[in-house]
């Protein structure tokens, strides 16, 4: 019989193989970098494993919240810059890589906090009152910066327009 230490250890491993490559993609989103997505992942999985009897009936929320708060904890410190998305290809690869393309160079060329709202409310599908909670802002700040940040990418790329049904 299994010890309990071995069926937490198995659950984890499932976990990892089973999310791992979508917890990289929400990282990728957030920072525009492959090799920080990775490092955002490597972080919050450790943070999992290291809670995971606490966490282990949702983990990938506790995952994703990680990176959010590692992300957020990274560009508040070093106030990193920006750098051009290319040569990545994100895990499942979109039917026009021309309309991929022009996503990725708009998101990187948004503030963090931009980019990590569009991400939560676009890419996770968070609400603003979610997306509000994993920033640990108001959802006042979450609708503003959204406007914001829809309002730069109207004029950084017009062609993405017709993502969203807005008339240029």
């Amino acid at each position: 019989m299994r010890s309990r230490d071995d069926r937490d250890r198995a659950a984890f491993d499932e976990f990892v193989a089973a999310r791992s490559g979508s917890l990289l993609r929400t990282a990728w989103l957030l920072t525009g970098d492959h090799h920080l997505a990775e490092d955002l992942v490597q972080h919050a999985l450790m943070q999992v494993a290291r809670h995971w009897e606490r966490i282990s009936t949702s983990p990938e929320a506790y995952a994703r919240r990680t990176m959010h708060h590692q992300h957020i904890s990274l560009w508040r410190k070093r106030r990193f810059s920006e750098t051009a998305l290319s040569g990545y290809d994100a895990a499942q690869p979109a039917a026009d890589s021309d309309l991929r393309l022009s996503v990725t160079e708009a998101l990187a060329r948004l503030t963090p906090k931009q980019r990590a709202v569009l991400v939560l409310r676009y890419f996770e599908d968070l609400t603003e009152v979610q997306a509000a909670a994993v920033l640990g802002v108001s959802v006042g700040t979450v609708k503003s910066s959204t406007r914001q940040a829809l309002g730069r990418l109207r004029v950084l790329a017009p062609e993405l327009a017709d993502l969203v049904g807005v008339e240029s």
